[in-house]
């Protein structure tokens, strides 16, 4: 790895010793813990708890609307931060973003379990809860894209997809987490218990993981490549120099094939593992804790297919990894569905594991794909773009989506739905370019 690594450093430094790279790993992996940890939480206690304690009235239904209203102004918040701290990463580092990004968004996770309610300070309690919900998508949509790419340049380009891949594999690791500790507050707090003060253990949790993850950042190194980039750029009259995000955006090309990649990979997760747990606990003969058990279980499917397919990519190229996995997704959409509506448990586990297996070695190769298409001076700014406004136009809306289409139309609606996205991010990765081993340093 040292030999790849001094290709780009800058003349009279040294590579960064392996022990470095595994601090970058490791931090980089806290953050995506966290962040999905935190998605987790706040979806699973938003119908038992937050809405009935933070939003007025007395229907039980508008509670539940706002309390994922809420969930979904951080959807909101994410591509600004993706522009604010892409901008900020692509002229200072990725090393302060790291930092900054992962800081704020465990102090406003934490600071969630220390709110007053609605009935202790009225409309205040609501107005604070939304706030620190835009806290925490404004730091989401700069912090995953710094984890991402600080692992994409450190790594040797030939284990590249590999390496990446880890920081995706946060998300199915937060789940879990997520879940487990609900799991175990509940019984912890029987009763009135948990509802009147045990779900703020879940969100505190949120301190020991910003504890050990600011360490982790705090001490890694910036950058080797953007180090490398920043000299040469200081030897050219900076004044000239266009912001990272409109020069982004003046090539769009890469940017297009990014987020025409996202749509399909977004919406499917989104279906097989948001959208399931209201649609198959409604009418199979399911239980809502039947369903949630199994979307956990997947989780695990979901973290071995991120990693098999940033491995795999490194041995048969980006392209054929992400379109295997695409093809498989599109002719799985309708029997996902079939084994939903037997009824059966054990299939239902079948079709979720395999739909998160599959979701997870597309995504898994997404992340080296993803930073691989953009120069260093403008890949962070290039690389949120793409990451967050997929997370916008793709992720946020499609649980929303799938249960207007299956109400008004039918399950064939919605099953047409996951085939024609995922169709869209197969157009995308077949008239792309193959990125694999790409070497940073010489491409800039």
């Amino acid at each position: 790895m040292a030999s790849t690594v001094d290709r780009v450093v800058p003349s009279g430094t040294r590579a960064t010793a392996p022990a470095g790279f595994k601090r970058v790993l490791a931090g980089s992996m806290a953050g995506a813990v966290l962040e999905w940890y935190d998605f987790a939480i706040y979806g699973i206690l938003a119908a038992t708890v937050l809405g009935p304690l933070f939003f007025p009235g007395s229907n039980g239904v508008a509670k539940l609307l706002l309390a994922l209203a809420t969930q979904g102004l951080g959807f909101v918040a994410r591509p600004l931060g993706g522009i604010v701290f892409g901008h900020l990463g692509d002229r200072f580092g990725r090393k302060p973003m790291l930092v900054v990004t992962f800081t704020l968004l465990g102090t406003a996770t934490a600071a969630i379990g220390l709110l007053p309610t609605y009935h202790q300070i009225g409309i205040g309690a609501t107005v604070a809860l939304v706030v620190l919900r835009m806290v925490q998508g404004f730091a989401l949509g700069g912090e995953f894209g710094a984890a991402v790419l600080m692992v994409s340049e450190y790594g040797e380009p030939r284990r590249r997809g590999f390496w990446a891949s880890w920081p995706q594999a946060g998300a199915p690791l937060g789940t879990v987490l997520a879940t487990v500790l609900v799991t175990v507050l509940t019984s912890a707090f029987p009763g009135k218990a948990f509802d009147t003060w045990g779900w703020r253990v879940a969100f505190l949790f949120a301190v020991p993981l910003l504890l050990v993850g600011f360490w982790l950042r705090r001490s890694v190194e910036e950058s080797p490549v953007f180090r490398a980039a920043q000299e040469h750029a200081e030897q050219r009259a900076r004044g000239s120099e266009r912001s990272p995000i409109l020069a982004a955006l003046a090539k769009p090309r890469a940017v297009l094939h990014g987020l025409g990649m996202r749509l399909g990979e977004n919406v499917a997760f989104y279906v097989y593992t948001v959208f399931v747990i209201a649609y198959a606990s409604r009418g199979f003969g399911y239980t809502r804790g039947d369903v949630v058990l199994a979307v956990t279980f997947a989780s695990v499917f979901q973290f071995a297919g991120m990693i098999l397919g940033g491995a795999w990519s490194d041995r048969v190229g980006r392209k054929p990894a992400m379109l295997v996995p695409a093809v498989v997704l599109i002719a799985w959409a309708p029997a996902f569905f079939a084994l939903v509506h037997t009824g059966t448990l054990p299939l239902l586990w079948i079709g979720v594991g395999v739909g998160a297996f599959f979701h997870g070695m597309l995504a898994g190769t997404e992340a080296a794909w993803i930073t691989e298409l953009f120069p260093t001076k403008h890949r962070y700014a290039g690389s949120s773009l793409v990451f967050q406004g997929s997370s916008i136009i793709a992720g946020a809306p499609a649980p929303l989506i799938a249960v207007w289409l299956i109400d008004r139309f039918g399950v064939g609606t919605v099953i047409a739905y996951l085939m024609i996205t995922m169709a869209v991010t197969v157009l995308a990765v077949v008239t792309s370019r193959e990125t694999k081993g790409r070497d940073f340093g010489a491409a800039d």
